[in-house]
Parts: structure tokens; sequence; C-alpha cells
């Protein structure tokens, strides 16, 4: 694993230890629970126990983790009724905002397909794969220009890349049909209408995260 300071150089050593320890999480499979102990990320991020403590209890304030006096922090199991929960979310917000952005601007067609560039690129890395797909979706719910609904949506960043990760990672050919429909959604778009390539999209993704697995 690597550590602290491949996160990135600026900032204190809590946030960029908080932002590791994100990143860990993410990577996590989903089924059964995962224990984390101070020391333990302390040595793997290449920190010292005050950071990595201050940033355990942020994550526990955000509901990612819950901290088990003497044994640790507890990485809970994602459920099948989180997964549904989370992508039914989904569904309420991105539906909306894929056709409150009609009629399109060429710019933001633009912007869309650059990201798209970006992910394939990405294709044989899963957590950079999963940020350029979440850069995708956030595109489209910004330029809705409702920032209750685009602060809402980024809450939900977290559950969304630990969901998609290791469904990348672990199922054949899924980033090449995650591809697939977002090309889809921008063509849809330029149409005038991606409503249901969106839904379309999303529904692809909900069957592969209830597959039984290693999915995250």
């Amino acid at each position: 694993m690597s550590g602290v300071q491949d996160v990135g150089k600026r900032g204190s050593a809590q946030d960029l230890t908080y932002a590791w320890l994100k990143r860990h999480i993410s990577e996590l499979p989903k089924e059964g629970g995962v224990f984390l102990s101070e020391s333990e990320v302390a040595q793997a991020a290449g920190t010292s126990r005050t950071p990595v403590r201050e940033a355990l209890l942020r994550l526990e304030t955000e509901g990612l983790l819950t901290i088990v006096p003497k044994k640790g922090a507890f990485i809970p199991p994602i459920s099948d009724g989180e997964i549904t929960a989370v992508m039914e979310a989904r569904g309420l917000v991105e539906s909306w905002c894929v056709r409150r952005v009609v009629p399109v601007e060429p710019a933001f067609l633009g912007e869309l397909e650059r990201i798209l560039a970006e992910q394939e690129a990405l294709i044989d890395d899963p957590v950079g794969f999963i940020d350029r797909d979440r850069a995708f979706h956030r595109a489209i719910v910004r330029q809705a220009g409702n920032l209750v609904l685009a602060e809402f949506y980024e809450s939900l960043r977290e559950r969304q890349i630990r969901m998609g990760v290791r469904a990348i990672a672990s199922q054949e050919n899924r980033a090449r049909t995650v591809l697939d429909e977002h090309a889809a959604i921008v063509r849809a778009l330029g149409d005038g209408d991606a409503g249901n390539a969106l839904e379309a999209h999303l529904a692809s993704t909900l069957s592969v995260l209830r597959l039984p697995g290693g999915l995250s």
C-alpha cells in the first residue's frame, strides 16, 4: 500500500491521512467487516498515530466506520440494502439532472467527451477509472444548476467509489461496458434526451453490484 506521501504534497498530516484512509476504504471488498488499528494505519500510511486518530474520528462522523474501544476502527460490510438505497438516490438525482441540462451546450458535451477519453485511458486502473466515472456523472449533476442536489450527490461519493472499484476489477469487460454506456449518454444528450440512456446505465450498474462475489 502506498503511503500518505503518495496522496499529495500539500495539506496537514491529518488531511493527508484522511484522504489516504478514504481511498483505502474505497478499495475494500464489501463482504465481511474489517478492523483497522491506529498503529497499522500509521505504519501503512507512513505517519504518526495522532493524525490517524483524528482522521478516523472524521470518518466515523461520515458513517464510513465505527471506532470500537481497544479494538480499532471497524469498516462494516456493504449490504444489499445499502447498495439499493444508494442506487435509488443516484437515480432520483441523476435522472432529474440529465433532463434539466437540455438544451445541451456544445462546451458541456465537449467536457463529457474529454472525461470519457480520460476514463478510457485508465481502463486498466480500477481506482482511477472509477474516479473518472464519478467525474462524468458529477458533471451532469452540476450542469443542472441545483446546488442543494449537487451537495447531496457529493455525500454519496465514497460509497459509490467503494461499490464501484472492485466491480470494475472483478468482472471482466465491465469497464468497457461502462465506457459504451457513457458514450451512449453523450450521444443521447446531443440528440436532446438522455434520460433513458442514463437510467439504463444505472440499472446495469445495479445489476452488477447485486451479483455475488467480491464486488464493492
